[in-house]
């Protein structure tokens, strides 16, 4: 069982939520090695259609928790390592990007439902999701200058593709926090709605997406996020489609007027 967040399904849905509340879910070494194994079989679920990723209280996540992360130190490790030799820092922070990335890769959609703060860390665990839904009076920031570090979670790979590479240097070489309705000006976020609606239309929209056909879905995901191979992994995705009983499925209920049942194959 998980320390560090919860984690439900409601039918197609799963809501993984943050689960240090007093914290305002700032995230620890411990959060990140959970949530790495735990995404390991969330992502090979193969009846889950969207995943809503969301904060347990007031806060998306505030960030990393400096209080771990300093305490702990980094021991022998902070040595530079010999020539040739590999470093162990650098080892320890690619594996705290598998906590995140494995959103990147799953083959379903994933929704983050950012409230109260999503800072550092919590922005690049939003940042790792396909869509962002910010609450009203949100805050929002590549913080991790002010601290002398830079957004290594996966930052400096995904949030250019948002907002273009000059956007997100200026995010990050200034540290600024943003509001909700800027980060939807800039393309950051997707929609911006009320605190109090914020569960309920992060729900009927993970409610659509899961109704989709999931193999034009992660096919389309797929061919999105390489934009190098879109029109090859576009094609090799339509014909597996083609070829599904999902389509026959489709074209079947077309026909008789009703709502498509997909069974993923």
């Amino acid at each position: 069982m998980a320390e560090t967040f919860l984690y439900e399904r409601q039918g197609p849905v799963g809501w993984l939520r943050l689960n240090r509340p007093t914290k305002l879910n700032a995230q620890t070494p411990q959060m990140w090695s959970e949530l790495r194994e735990a995404g390991r079989e969330i992502a090979a679920d193969g009846t889950l259609r969207c995943l809503v990723v969301i904060g347990q209280g007031r806060a998306f996540s505030s960030g990393i928790d400096l209080g771990e992360i300093v305490g702990g130190g980094l021991g022998g490790a902070a040595q530079v390592p010999a020539a040739g030799a590999r470093d162990p820092v650098a080892d320890m922070i690619l594996r705290g990007q598998e906590a995140f990335s494995w959103l990147v890769g799953a083959p379903f959609p994933s929704i983050a439902a950012v409230r109260g703060y999503a800072l550092g860390a919590g922005l690049q665990l939003a940042l790792a999701c396909d869509l962002r839904i910010v609450a009203r009076g949100t805050k929002l920031g590549a913080l991790e200058f002010r601290y002398g570090l830079l957004p290594d979670l996966g930052g400096t790979a995904w949030l250019p593709r948002l907002v273009g590479p000059a956007k997100a240097k200026e995010l990050i070489f200034t540290a600024a926090q943003i509001d909700a309705d800027e980060a939807l000006r800039i393309g950051l976020a997707n929609r911006v709605v009320e605190d109090a609606d914020l569960e309920r239309e992060v729900g009927a929209l993970a409610d659509t997406i899961a109704a989709q056909p999931p193999l034009a879905v992660v096919h389309s995901k797929r061919a999105i996020d390489d934009p190098a191979r879109s029109l090859e992994l576009a094609a090799v995705g339509q014909a597996a489609c083609l070829r599904s009983a999902d389509f026959i499925e489709a074209g079947r209920a077309f026909v008789e007027k009703r709502t498509p049942v997909y069974q993923g194959r």
